[in-house]
């Protein structure tokens, strides 16, 4: 139930947006390794532990789409494709860094207080019960 004074404004349509494109971790991890330089697709997908052909495909498109990334085709046999950060996905790199820089510090912060709520709560528990129903 939304609050009487909610009111969507397009900012927040805007945020919601770019946080879901930005949001999750192949869109993260393509502009932060596009961040170092441009490369190509398959250079780009050995570097990307576990993520398909598909999915790489499809995050480089939704990030051309937004502005964020460049690709240029070069007319040689095989056809050479790069991928790049364009200005805007240069200033999208910073706050996406300092994310994962803040991420990386606080890792065993955040841990520690999921371990305090599910402990409090009862989670571990129907977590391992979920674990040996699995097996």
């Amino acid at each position: 139930m939304k609050p009487k004074h909610f009111e969507v404004t397009s900012a927040c349509t805007a945020v919601n947006h770019i946080l879901a494109r930005v949001g999750d971790k192949w869109t993260v991890l393509v502009i932060n390794y596009l961040g170092n330089g441009s490369m190509r697709f398959n250079e780009l997908r050995r570097t990307i532990n576990g993520i398909s052909q598909k999915m790489l495909t499809s995050t480089l498109r939704g990030l051309e789409r937004d502005g964020f990334v460049t690709r240029t085709v070069y007319p040689t046999i095989p056809p050479r494709v790069d991928y790049e950060l364009t200005d805007l996905g240069r200033e999208l790199l910073v706050p996406v860094r300092g994310l994962a820089d803040w991420a990386i510090a606080n890792e065993q912060r955040v841990g520690n207080a999921r371990a305090k709520f599910d402990a409090a709560h009862g989670i571990a528990q129907i977590a391992e019960t979920f674990a040996e129903a699995a097996e």
